[in-house]
């Protein structure tokens, strides 16, 4: 069951052991969000996320949105102060989901679709804007609503929405011409 977040959050300020619960249920998460988006110094980058949640846990808001969110902002704080310190990394790709394949062909089949798709959804994530990029990735790779990656990043739900739809519809156009090549067989 999953602790509440914004209770112990409140509560860290006065009991810092309550920050604990935290730490081991969203560390995961907080993670693969950093290891997505800079793989060679997630783990670094995890311990200056915990470092500064701790250290600002009294300027927590529940108003404001949940502790997940406010954690996701600290992170995304964290990842924004290492781009301006050193030349950002080019996004990676989601990759499998680790369950066994029973059927390797099927694995095979899955890989080249992907392998033909991928440049255009690198190219195409590279040319969003980055609030755009960001909400899609946050959705889609974190498993943020729409409402809570507004939050991590700022904005009003509403505009996250609308981001949202123009970035999935830009992901969806930049896809139809490498999809329809990959179901011809045409993978040149």
């Amino acid at each position: 069951m999953e602790p509440d977040g914004d209770e112990l959050l409140s509560r860290s300020a006065r009991d810092p052991v309550a920050f604990e619960p935290l730490v081991e249920h969203h560390a995961h998460a907080l993670h693969s969000y950093l290891a997505r988006r800079a793989p060679a110094v997630a783990d670094d980058l995890l311990a200056e996320v915990w470092l500064q949640a701790y250290t600002s846990r009294t300027s927590f808001d529940a108003t404001r949105g949940t502790a997940r969110t406010w954690l996701f902002g600290v992170a995304r704080n964290v990842l924004a102060a290492h781009w301006r310190r050193v030349p950002p990394e080019r996004p990676a790709t989601a990759g499998g989901d680790g369950h066994a394949v029973t059927d390797p062909w099927q694995a095979v089949d899955e890989r080249l679709d992907a392998a033909a798709v991928a440049p255009a959804i690198r190219r195409t994530l590279d040319e969003l804007p980055h609030a755009e990029r960001e909400l899609l990735l946050l959705v889609a790779w974190e498993q943020l609503t729409p409402t809570e990656a507004a939050a991590v990043i700022g904005i009003p739900a509403g505009t996250a929405r609308s981001r949202l739809h123009r970035a999935r519809a830009r992901l969806r156009e930049a896809l139809e011409p490498a999809t329809a090549l990959s179901r011809t067989g045409d993978l040149a």
